[in-house]
């Protein structure tokens, strides 16, 4: 039974994130990063999604040093394809890993819209 929706569904995933682990989870390969502070992410299927996030972007929260432009556009793609960002960018997060706040490709997905365009287009 594993690998089906009636599986994901029976451990209390939501309809959508249980489609998502059905067809299979997805990588990121790039993101670019809007002024409007929402992210394009490019997909290993070839697929582009945006991703809204001003929900996060919030004082008090890990995300607080992005409300600025200047530090959410030095978004990247880490070793383990998600969405990251340096708190102090002088400091190497691969050795001080409480300096990266970062956001997995599960929920990237899930929780981005697909914006019509294969990253070939």
């Amino acid at each position: 039974m594993a690998n089906t929706l009636e599986f994901y569904l029976s451990k209390g995933f939501d309809l959508k994130t249980a489609k998502y682990f059905v067809a299979g989870r997805q990588q990121i390969i790039e993101v670019e990063p809007n002024n409007d502070f929402t992210l394009i992410i490019s997909f290993n299927n070839g697929e582009r999604r945006l991703y809204d996030m001003r929900p996060l972007l919030k004082k008090g929260t890990v995300f607080e040093p992005f409300i600025k432009f200047e530090n959410f556009r030095r978004v990247y793609v880490d070793d383990n394809h998600c969405i990251a960002w340096d708190i102090d960018p002088n400091i190497d997060s691969k050795k001080v890993w409480s300096n990266k706040v970062d956001l997995s490709p599960d929920s990237c997905y899930i929780d981005s819209v697909s914006i019509g365009g294969m990253i070939d287009d």
